[in-house]
């Protein structure tokens, strides 16, 4: 399985040379956080969606170090080789912020930058609202920021399949996840090939037409896999890369990284104190036009100027799905080094 070549953390200085990634662990409230690094200069704190890893950073991190930022892409708690603690209440987003906060801490800096891609998109703003003190300025891929607030998230997901809407006797995949094990019932018993799937039902040149049932959507008795396309791996994704992303999830299961949906309701319960609060660090919005993270909340975007008052700018890539930084890696490097250069220092 291809990984870049492990440095003992106790032997070297602080931050990767800006050619060579180094894997380290850092204790953090999870246990430990495991993570890898990249160049010198301001710390940029990846965080990675799902289900993926560190590795869907593995385009961005010699890019950024090349621009003189130390990157840093975690594993989230569940996730490759982080701890998993085994409570389901343990991946509660109060406790995501907590674990960003100790790497940030272990890796002896006061403050970072921190950019984070669907769940990592909202895990990154939720940390950036909580502790700005902190997070300095947040760059968000996929997933639009919307403040705390509002109805409660199972009420919302289990509408979607109001008998007189589009979606009537289907169940959203949120809702479908939260049974602990249902959703991993289906996934264990050939774990690559649905990861492939997923990977290319939401990537603009695999996911299925206008005119197909959609992927987010499972119907009565049926999997999610039902809709999975099959044959072909979208572009961006290698054997070799999907080789990483199956070996990490076969080890561990996907039950930690099923975890953070379990949670919605007790985050929305937690973050009350903040309802409607906007996050006023410098951000970053970048988005894919054929994703239906960026098109369903387009409303979200459209919010910017009182959500986001801070933003910087906001790019959403025509012909891209979900897997932005993935999909259109060169795109997303500008973008994103353009941005992090701009920043006050």
């Amino acid at each position: 399985m291809p990984q870049p070549p492990v440095t003992d953390p106790g032997t070297r200085r602080p931050g990767g040379s800006a050619d060579q990634p180094v894997h380290r662990l850092v204790p953090s409230p999870a246990g430990r956080t495991h993570l890898v690094e990249q160049g010198s200069g301001p710390l940029v704190l990846l965080v990675h969606g799902f289900p993926e890893s560190w590795y869907s950073w593995r385009h961005q991190l010699p890019a950024l170090a090349a621009a003189g930022f130390r990157a840093a892409a975690i594993d989230v708690r569940g996730y490759g080789r982080s701890s998993r603690p085994d409570a389901v209440e343990a991946y509660r987003m109060l406790d995501l912020v907590a674990d960003n906060v100790a790497v940030v801490e272990a890796l002896g800096e006061r403050s970072a930058v921190i950019v984070g891609h669907d769940w990592g998109a909202n895990i990154a703003a939720s940390s950036a609202l909580l502790r700005p003190d902190v997070f300095r300025a947040v760059g968000l891929l996929s997933v639009p920021y919307t403040p705390p607030g509002g109805p409660k998230p199972s009420e919302v997901f289990a509408g979607m399949s109001d008998p007189a809407g589009p979606f009537a006797g289907q169940e959203f995949y949120v809702s479908y996840f939260q049974e602990p094990g249902r959703a991993e019932a289906e996934i264990e018993p050939d774990v690559r090939g649905w990861l492939a799937g997923l990977y290319a039902a939401l990537s603009a040149d695999t996911m299925p037409g206008p005119d197909a049932p959609d992927p987010h959507f499972v119907a009565p008795g049926a999997t999610m896999r039902d809709r999975f396309p099959a044959g072909r791996l979208p572009s961006w994704l290698t054997e070799a890369d999907l080789d990483v992303y199956a070996g990490e999830f076969e080890r561990t299961g996907l039950t930690g990284a099923l975890n953070r949906y379990r949670n919605m309701d007790r985050d929305w319960a937690d973050m009350a104190p903040h309802a409607g609060a906007p996050v006023t660090q410098p951000s970053l919005f970048l988005g894919g036009a054929l994703d239906a993270s960026t098109t369903w909340l387009s409303d979200a975007i459209e919010a910017y100027p009182a959500t986001l008052p801070g933003l910087s700018a906001s790019h959403v890539l025509d012909g891209c799905g979900h897997w932005l930084q993935q999909e259109r890696p060169e795109e997303t490097n500008r973008l994103l080094t353009d941005w992090l250069t701009g920043l006050p220092c």
